[in-house]
């Protein structure tokens, strides 16, 4: 049996899971992560605070010094990753032949696609309260939103279960799940969450849909509560793009606006479509910008990984304005500029966006559709 196979069979007892070092991190416990991939993948994505050495190549080599130059703490677990979970099992021997306490963690980045933390959104007026729920690898955001005994779910990425647990936590009963846009890096949760909590399932009005819900129009109202979300059309990213105004004060964008950039406008598209999306997108994005500076606004992505902070991920209108020079063009010299900065198209999207329109969940793991970054933004 190769080295590799032999130090894979060796230490399969030895491996942590996802939801593991989840707790691991949200807890705050010591702990090293040790991220032995590639620069090009680690730069991709990464597990926010992990340390980094290059030595993937070395180590499937069979190099015993391959992390030589690594030095831990000995009071420290260490978690060891690579893509898939394979090489870091290589990488945990050479540790604890070294005297580390040192395990893998099952199924690489891979499985950490999945791996999720929250943050409680202060608000500065009203009775609602908002959790952003945060898909620490892929940069997925989703949010409850709960006032009055009842909640809202927006862009659900998790399991189900995720979101039943924080609403039954702060005594939510789930009574409408919501998208603001068909995704395309992620499988969308929320036609089973609403299958499962019996939740109204709302969607943009779009044909593209081919499931049963409950189609919103711009100017909308739905009730949560004594609390309100008013329905923004925001088209651009993608044709049924909405943004969600909660009681006035906190704006859902979905990936129409991030905090420091804009959405993608070519997804599915073609170059004169593209362009058509480009020039929508502005004019979503002015009618956004004509709001109230201090409107919170919260975003359904962020490109960098998500730590283990309980900070939420979000910024006023006016500061984002100040963050983002884009919002300040003319219509022509936008769409040139998003034009000509849009990056590769995320992983499967193509499949992804057949899968979310069909409301059909794929054979088998999710996470081969699922992994890696998203680029969903153009800064």
């Amino acid at each position: 049996m190769s080295k590799f196979g032999m130090a894979q069979r060796r230490s399969t007892a030895s491996t942590v899971t996802v939801d593991e070092l989840r707790d691991m991190l949200a807890d705050h416990r010591p702990v090293a992560v040790v991220d032995v991939r590639p620069a090009d993948e680690r730069a991709e994505w990464a597990i926010p605070g992990s340390i980094h050495i290059d030595a993937y190549d070395a180590l499937r080599a069979g190099d015993p010094d391959a992390l030589a130059g690594l030095h831990l703490p000995k009071d420290s677990t260490v978690v060891t990753v690579c893509g898939a979970g394979k090489t870091s099992l290589i990488a945990m021997d050479q540790l604890r032949e070294r005297g580390y306490d040192a395990r893998s963690l099952a199924g690489g980045m891979r499985a950490w696609s999945l791996a999720w933390n929250s943050a409680d959104v202060p608000l500065p007026t009203g009775p609602a309260r908002v959790l952003q729920v945060r898909r620490t690898g892929k940069g997925c955001l989703s949010y409850l939103a709960g006032d009055g005994g009842q909640a809202a779910v927006i862009d659900a990425s998790l399991d189900p279960g995720v979101y039943q647990e924080i609403a039954a936590t702060h005594g939510w009963t789930i009574t409408h799940v919501l998208e603001t846009h068909i995704h395309a890096d992620h499988l969308s949760r929320s036609r089973s969450l609403a299958g499962l909590t019996g939740a109204v399932l709302h969607l943009p009005e779009t044909g593209r849909a081919a499931f049963p819900h409950v189609p919103l129009r711009d100017g909308t109202v739905i009730d949560i509560g004594d609390s309100r979300l008013d329905v923004i059309h925001t088209p651009g990213h993608t044709p049924e793009s909405t943004s969600y105004l909660l009681d006035g004060v906190v704006l859902f964008t979905g990936d129409t606006l991030f905090l420091t950039g804009v959405g993608r406008p070519d997804l599915e598209a073609k170059a004169d479509e593209a362009r058509e999306r480009g020039r929508l997108l502005w004019a979503s994005l002015r009618r956004l910008m004509a709001l109230p500076g201090e409107t919170i606004v919260l975003p359904g992505h962020t490109s960098s990984p998500v730590a283990f902070d309980e900070e939420p991920i979000a910024g006023t209108l006016h500061e984002v304005k100040e963050h983002v020079p884009m919002l300040r063009l003319d219509e022509a010299s936008f769409v040139e500029t998003i034009l000509s900065r849009i990056p590769p198209a995320p992983p499967n999207h193509g499949t992804i966006v057949t899968l979310n329109e069909a409301g059909e969940w794929p054979a088998g793991d999710p996470a081969d559709l699922e992994a890696g970054a998203n680029r969903c933004a153009i800064s």
